[in-house]
């Protein structure tokens, strides 16, 4: 089964899609965030954004990270929920999803997790100046990125609908083999994540 990354900024809706996803397909929902906290992978609490700090050895953080998922993300079957891509590396990658909001209702999510002025601002402009797509589109090639609206519970349908049709087809084109198969083909292509 493939992996795909879905990023974007925080409250666009990417656990929320990757929880529909995980319940209607055979993939399974890793959220990057509980594995870093799980995983000890921060430096410690900023209170003034009110988030975890990550940057001050972002590298050393990362490894860890990759670290403590890359037996289980190079079996492939995975949809990875964090609001950073560009760390993943690109052989373990199928499809990167860079989930986008209007900027009201990205507004009022944030407002609705009471984030910090500050917290939502950061945010608020990440999303306006499209940093996380900027990121995808420098870190992977551009046939793997695809951009879609999460505005509306309408657009998580039909996210989860064109996501579960582009599975199936990467099933079929794949020779439909997973993990459980054994068949040897599953391996093989596994073998050059």
């Amino acid at each position: 089964m493939p992996n795909i990354i879905i990023t974007g900024t925080p409250g666009v809706g990417k656990t929320s899609l990757c929880e529909s996803l995980a319940s209607s397909t055979n993939l399974q929902h890793l959220s990057i965030n509980r594995v870093a906290k799980e995983r000890n992978c921060y430096e410690g609490w900023d209170e003034d954004s009110q988030s975890w700090i990550v940057d001050e050895d972002k590298h050393r953080l990362e490894q860890q990270l990759l670290d403590a998922i890359e037996d289980e993300v190079r079996a492939g079957g995975y949809l990875l929920d964090w609001h950073a891509c560009d760390f993943f590396p690109e052989s373990w990658i199928d499809l990167v999803i860079v989930l986008r909001s209007e900027s009201n209702n990205l507004y009022d999510r944030l407002k609705a997790r009471k984030y910090s002025e500050k917290k939502l601002q950061e945010n608020m402009d990440a999303e306006i100046m499209e940093v996380l797509l900027a990121e995808a589109r420098d870190a992977f090639d551009k046939a793997v990125i695809v951009e879609m609206q999460s505005n509306n519970p309408d657009d998580l349908e039909s996210n989860v609908s064109r996501l579960g049709a582009w599975i199936a087809q990467w099933t079929l084109q794949n020779g439909g083999a997973t993990a459980e198969d054994g068949d040897g083909a599953w391996e093989a292509r596994a073998s050059k994540r």
